[in-house]
């Protein structure tokens, strides 16, 4: 890890630092290649994430395969997409509501309504707000997009129960607010996304 990322929770946070100390995160988003954030790219991450929402990793793994397997590249195309007809789609392991949810991401994408290419140039916010325009795609997950897709390094999802149930572990509270979290977060900038893996390692130790 950076010594400067270790160093910044050194002087600001030191629970986050003695997990990170004893933890080896170099390799938490050493294999996001932010160069290489094609449309096509984020697209298929995409239709995993809304696929893997509320699903055990191995449930969302064998889901993703034979969902992948309808398509000729690993590469999910989204005119193919949206041209499947849903109950083989449904026939994979999707729920009808998540079938509905890949293919509004294909038909905006394909009409233009929103713009893959250029997510990797805009704030946070603006990245959010612009995949909260699918169905099916709500703040959570595009935080975890934010973070494990284009390896953003300053993201805390208020929204994840992960995120809580390890802040309550580490700090020894019981149900804190969110303006007392915002508090302690704040310090964390502009490495919020260090200590989000650290609380979420936390809960395994």
């Amino acid at each position: 890890m950076h010594s400067n990322i270790l160093s910044h929770f050194k002087l600001n946070d030191q629970k986050i630092y003695e997990i990170l100390n004893r933890l080896n995160p170099d390799d938490w988003f050493s294999s996001i290649n932010k160069d290489n954030l094609d449309e096509h790219f984020l697209f298929t991450k995409l239709c995993r994430e809304i696929i893997s929402q509320q699903l055990s990793g191995k449930s969302a793994s064998a889901i993703y395969a034979r969902f992948t397997k309808l398509f000729p590249s690993e590469d999910i195309d989204p005119q193919i997409l949206v041209n499947l007809d849903s109950q083989i789609l449904r026939n994979c392991g999707l729920s009808w509501a998540k079938v509905s949810y890949v293919k509004d991401l294909g038909e905006k994408l394909i009409n233009k309504e929103i713009c893959l290419d250029s997510l990797n140039s805009l704030s946070d916010d603006k990245v959010i707000s612009e995949l909260i325009k699918v169905k099916g795609i709500g703040r959570w997950t595009a935080e975890m997009f934010l973070m494990f897709t284009l390896g953003r390094e300053d993201v805390f999802s208020f929204g994840d129960l992960g995120l809580n149930k390890g802040f309550c572990k580490v700090y020894g509270v019981e149900s804190p607010s969110k303006k007392y979290i915002q508090k302690v977060i704040s310090k964390w900038s502009p490495y919020k996304s260090y200590a989000s893996m650290a609380l979420w390692k936390s809960l395994e130790e």
